[in-house]
Parts: structure tokens; C-alpha cells; sequence
């Protein structure tokens, strides 16, 4: 048995993998975003803890049996956030979250700094990224900067309370704009732009590299034996390796509260000025490339509060009972937090446009569908404009469970999906998996394999016509916006 954890940005989730690659039992917990000012997103990491504690205690209790045979435990997180230790291994502030956009200038600042960071990095200096947000504390809180003698992703801070280890992964951290991918090592020239040094980073790991193991005080809590605890990685690395993306041209969908399009690569091939990712896969000698929007399956949930709909779910049936065979009249910008690829702009704003008299709920729904589906075609292009390779797209996340909302995808895309066993548990799936890689002595190719394929979905011809003009309205719609936001 596997102990897969993924701490996400609105809860964490907890699996329990058997050799067969079944999920024996899972539980999840609800984690609270603070946004105390405009642009602003952070979290409490004690809240983390406090989840990830609370959801592996509920499992506890109807299995008791399974932990005990628990050999391993495996960690995926959201990427980016900036956990700020003193001395004393407290936490300064809270968490500085993957989705903040306040540090803006701080990227330009880095970048003037550090002329070729693109070159080491293989990344633009984005708001999100960790780095910057180091410069935003040096800046506006010097009081906390000072104390700060360990920075570490969210995910990794768990690991601190769960075995005493500053370690994390390579995916992870090349999302800080600290790593020098190419060579999946620190950067001393960016360290040293933001004031700090290795001293101040966690040890670097392969993601089914071991990185301790579990405290014996955490172990007796969770009912586990003090098994060990592997590097993992950041969640869409993770998730990659849960439905089997690890060689070239493989690619997923990710429909989680952002949305990301990850391609796995066998060598670093870079694009930063097109706002691609790229970063090293949680494998050894594999990279990856990534567009990612920032509010994908929030909009959704974000739509479904607006409206008053009961759910989700409730809302999307109502969308489905819409006239498919004429356009939508409302086009949406998805841009609820800002955005990444291929704008890196944390001023873009949500839109709606076209609405009228006769605009219903179900039809703000579809619009909020096709939003993001449009910004996930903003991103293929610039994945195959870097050289990306696409044969295969497998979904993951939250929304895949939306045969509507893959449909949308499908047409906008121009792309047959792909639907697999696990897909919609994810990184928490990978996790899990990069644990049996540590401690089973198989291969890759045997643990990450790709899972079961369910169903597929293909474009529809009626939607494809019909989204090849609205693409134009959507991107027309942001060029001309973009200078008021």
C-alpha cells in the first residue's frame, strides 16, 4: 500500500494505492483562500497541516488496516507558494499563494537584476513564481524578510513537520525561479538577486527519491509505521505520473482551480517569451512544458455562486439542455485572477460580453465553458509555436468528470480527449506512485504506465465551425479590453 497526499489550494486529498494500482480509500478536506487586498492570495500553512492531519485521522478510522500496510508516502502540492521560516522553523506570514499577482515590479526588478534569468530559468518572471515574492517581502515587510531563514514550497512544509527534513523535488521548485532547469540545480545568481543563498533552500531531489522518514510521534497519530516519505512533486507533474504522461509528445488537460496543458519532453526546450512553463518533470532526466490559465474550474464554481444555481452539477445540466447547433450570443473572459499563458498579465479582469435582456443562467454557463476552453486554445498555440509535440491529451481534475464541458474542450481544441482510470483524484494518484517507485525497484515505464482508458471524446463538426469564429471574438475581445484593465 501507497499514501498519496496532494495538498491543493482548496483542499487537500488523501489516497491509498494497493499494488494494483487501486484506490483502496480516499479522503479530502477544505482549505480557505484569504484575499485581505486586491490581487492579494494567501493561505495560513497551519492550516495545511490541519487538513492533511484531519483527512488521513478520518481515513484511520474504517481503515486502520490499510495504513498499517502502508510501505511508503509520496507528496504533490500546489506550485509556487512562498512558506517564509524563521530559526525556529515558525512561520513569519502567511503563504504568499501561486495565484497572487501583487509582485508585478518585483518581476522586472528580478529581470534587470538578471539579465539572462530567462536563460537560466527557461521561464519569464511571472507574479506567481516564488522568487519575486521574496522581493515583494525585502521590499514591503523588511522586518519579516530579516527573520526568514528557510523558504519552502507548501508542500514541502509539510514534509518538514512530517519528518524533519528541508528537502523538496525538481518539478516543484522549478516553479521559483531559483532553479537552474537545464541543469536541475540552485541558481547562486538568482538566489542571489533576491537576497538569499543555498542556505536559505531546501536539498534537491529526484520525485521518487527518498527524502526521510515519517516522525515517530506523526507515524502513531496516522496509524502509519515510520515508512518513508519520498520527494514527490509539484501537482501537475504529479498528476502526470498518476495517468501515465512521462514520455514525449503526451500531454493532459488539467481542469482544476487553474487550468493547465502539460507536455512531457525528453530534453529542456524553453519558449519564456511566449509565457510557456517549463520546468523539470518529478522523473529524472525529463522535462515538461506547460500553459496554464489561472481560473479554469473556479469560473464554474464562480458562475454557479453568481447565479444562485444550487451546484455545479445542477448548473451544467441546465447548459445542457441549451441549442448547441447555434452560437452562444455571451463570450466570457476567463480572467478571474489574472492571467499567465500567453498574457502574463495579473491585471486581466473577467468579462462578459454580449449579454441582453433575455440572457439566462444557463447561458452565462455555457459562456463561462467556452471561456475557458478558448484560453486553453490560447495556450496549445504556444505550446506547438515552442516545438511541443502533441499525439495525445489525457483530462484530469475536477472538471473531467464533465462529458458537457470535454465536448466544449474537444471542438475548441480541434483534439480527441482522452478519459482514464484515476484521472479525476490526479496528483494525489501520482503521489502515490512516485512512493512505489522508491521502494518497489520497478521501472518507470512499469509504475507510471498509462491508466485505463475510459471513454473518449472527440470534436464535435458543428461546435468546431463554430468556435473557430467566436476564437476570433474572444481574442479581439481581450486585445481590445487589455489597456482598461
Amino acid at each position: 500500500m501507497y499514501l498519496g497526499i496532494d495538498l491543493g489550494t482548496s483542499g487537500v486529498k488523501v489516497i491509498i494505492l494497493d499494488d494494483a494500482d487501486n484506490i483502496k480509500a480516499q479522503a479530502s478536506e477544505s482549505i480557505e483562500v484569504s484575499r485581505p487586498q486586491p490581487l492579494w492570495s494567501e493561505q495560513a500553512p497551519e492550516d495545511w497541516w490541519l487538513a492533511i492531519d484531519k483527512a488521513i485521522k478520518s481515513l484511520k478510522i474504517n481503515n486502520a488496516d490499510l495504513l498499517n500496510q502502508v510501505s511508503a508516502v509520496g507528496i504533490a502540492g500546489q506550485m509556487h507558494g512562498a512558506t517564509l521560516l524563521d530559526e525556529n522553523n515558525d512561520v513569519l506570514r502567511p503563504a504568499i499563494l501561486w495565484n497572487d499577482g501583487r509582485c508585478q515590479a518585483q518581476c522586472e526588478t528580478l529581470e534587470q537584476r538578471v539579465p539572462n534569468s530567462r536563460d537560466i530559468t527557461g521561464n519569464i518572471a511571472m507574479p506567481g513564481f516564488t522568487a519575486p515574492k521574496l522581493l515583494w517581502v525585502a521590499e514591503h515587510e523588511p522586518e519579516v524578510f530579516a527573520q526568514v531563514k528557510k523558504v519552502l514550497l507548501p508542500k514541502d512544509y509539510l514534509r518538514l513537520l512530517m519528518t524533519g527534513e528541508f528537502a523538496s523535488d525538481m518539478s516543484d521548485s522549478a516553479g521559483t525561479l531559483w532553479l537552474d532547469v537545464a541543469n536541475r540545480c540552485w541558481s547562486e545568481a538568482m538566489l542571489n538577486a533576491t537576497g538569499l543563498t543555498l542556505d536559505h533552500m531546501p536539498t534537491l531531489y529526484e520525485g521518487s527519491e527518498i527524502t526521510g522518514t515519517l516522525l515517530p510521534e506523526v507515524a502513531d497519530a496516522w496509524g502509519l509505521n515510520q515508512v518513508p516519505v519520498v520527494a514527490g512533486g509539484g501537482d501537475n507533474a504529479a498528476g502526470a505520473a498518476g495517468i501515465g504522461v512521462t514520455s514525449p509528445n503526451q500531454a493532459f488537460l488539467s481542469l482544476g482551480t487553474s487550468g493547465v496543458y502539460f507536455v512531457a519532453n525528453d530534453s529542456y526546450l524553453p519558449n519564456p517569451e511566449g509565457a510557456v512553463h517549463t520546468f523539470c518533470h518529478c522523473l529524472p532526466d525529463t522535462w515538461h512544458q506547460m500553459s496554464v490559465i489561472l481560473s479554469a474550474a473556479s469560473c464554474l464554481s464562480w458562475v454557479t455562486a453568481l447565479t444562485g444555481a444550487k451546484d455545479e452539477a445542477l448548473l451544467l445540466e441546465e447548459v445542457a439542455q441549451l441549442d448547441f447547433s447555434s452560437p452562444c450570443e455571451v463570450t466570457f473572459l476567463p480572467y478571474l485572477s489574472g492571467e499567465r499563458t500567453p498574457h502574463n498579465n495579473p491585471h486581466a479582469k473577467g468579462v462578459f460580453f454580449g449579454m441582453h435582456g433575455k440572457t439566462n443562467r444557463a447561458e452565462l454557463g455555457r459562456a463561462v465553458l467556452e471561456g475557458v476552453a478558448f484560453a486553453f486554445a490560447d495556450g496549445q498555440k504556444v505550446l506547438l509555436d515552442a516545438g511541443a509535440q502533441i499525439d495525445n491529451i489525457t483530462v484530469i481534475g475536477g472538471g473531467a468528470r464533465s462529458e458537457l464541458w470535454g465536448k466544449i474542450l474537444a471542438s475548441a481544441l480541434g483534439r480527441t480527449l482522452t478519459y482514464r482510470k484515476g484521472g479525476e483524484v490526479g496528483p494525489a494518484y501520482g503521489a502515490a506512485r512516485l512512493a512505489k517507485l522508491a521502494v518497489s525497484n520497478q521501472s518507470v515505464a512499469d509504475v507510471c504506465s498509462a491508466g485505463e482508458i475510459t471513454h473518449e471524446i472527440s470534436p464535435d463538426e458543428v461546435l468546431v465551425a463554430q468556435y473557430l469564429e467566436k476564437q476570433t471574438v474572444f481574442n479581439n475581445l481581450y486585445k481590445t479590453l487589455s489597456p482598461l484593465f
